[in-house]
């Protein structure tokens, strides 16, 4: 039988609140009966898509992302509104970042990027039978979109030429999903 680790929390403060996201820290009462401190980011989650053509490309995102000071080479996703369902979240990010809609809409997965320090989830889809809409970008958000074959996006995941996590992972899901329903 597995041991439980489970910590207790003691007391919780707002260190900051942004726009997004708040940071907070937890004093925590552990295993050992010991006192320690936890600090977190809380995110409100986010939903991803690998919009799949039949074709077999996939389209994606090139977008500076300031936090690593690079231009990165993302799938479509976005953070989800107060009260907002993850499947919402994903066709409206996609319509608003692309221009498509999807008739055809698939679960792939949920995942917890930065578990050490953020209780942030991201919900994966996979999203085919596209037609293109308008494209409605934020204010602010700059993009540019190709379609690239799939296979050549896996590739780029295993190699490590992507690097964002959440493209990886959901690329890498989208492609055992499909397998399987073969």
């Amino acid at each position: 039988m597995a041991q439980d680790f489970t910590e207790k929390q003691l007391k919780s403060s707002l260190a900051f609140q942004g726009r997004m996201l708040e940071v907070r820290v937890d004093r925590v009462l552990v295993p050992d009966d010991s006192q320690t401190t936890r600090e977190y980011v809380v995110h409100p989650g986010a939903s991803v898509i690998v919009p799949l053509f039949e074709d077999g490309t996939v389209l994606v995102e090139r977008q500076f992302r300031y936090p690593v000071k690079q231009h990165m080479t993302e799938l479509p996703a976005g953070k989800l509104d107060h009260n907002e369902a993850p499947e919402y979240t994903a066709r409206r990010e996609l319509l608003e970042e692309t221009g498509y809609e999807a008739q055809r809409w698939d679960f792939i997965g949920t995942m917890m990027p930065c578990i050490g320090y953020s209780d942030e989830r991201i919900h994966a889809y996979l999203a085919r039978d596209l037609t293109y809409s308008k494209r409605n970008l934020d204010e602010g958000e700059f993009l540019e979109t190709s379609r690239v074959p799939m296979s050549d996006l896996l590739q780029q995941a295993l190699n490590a030429s992507i690097q964002d996590a959440k493209t990886v992972i959901a690329l890498l899901w989208a492609e055992q999903f499909l397998r399987s329903s073969d």
